[in-house]
């Protein structure tokens, strides 16, 4: 999760910039000496969204593309559903959305992959799919 979030960041802050360099506007303050910088556009929920679109793209073409984003590949991890075909769209949205749930739940729902019978998280439940790790490269 970590290397993705870094990946993510940098996938986040590029599709920002297109976003502050095209919007940006000068707005002259009371006295008419300085002038402020407004982007409109970046202070949006439309903006918001757009984002949140880019992170949600972003995990479901990798775990469609190869079953695995580059943070999991670094720990030889891939996504796939119970019977190890590539996931859905549908599930990939649903584990986005459930692994949100179990991080905010202060991770209990990732927590609980080690007690559960089968070793799957919450996530990996509502999505009907799990991580698995797979052999090293000879």
């Amino acid at each position: 999760m970590v290397y993705d979030s870094l990946l993510v960041f940098g996938v986040l802050f590029t599709a920002t910039l297109p976003i502050l360099l095209l919007s940006t506007s000068q707005v002259p303050v009371e006295n008419n000496e300085v002038m402020h910088e407004v982007n409109p556009v970046a202070e949006g929920l439309g903006f918001q969204l757009y984002l949140l679109v880019v992170f949600i793209s972003f995990y479901c073409w990798f775990w469609r593309r190869n079953k695995q984003t580059l943070g999991m590949q670094a720990w030889r991890l891939q996504v796939e559903d119970f019977s190890g075909q590539r996931i859905s769209i549908a599930q990939c949205l649903v584990r986005l959305f459930g692994a949100t749930i179990s991080l905010l739940c202060l991770g209990a729902g990732y927590w609980w992959a080690w007690i559960d019978k089968d070793k799957l998280s919450w996530h990996d439940r509502w999505s009907k799919s799990q991580i698995v790790l797979l052999p090293p490269k000879k």
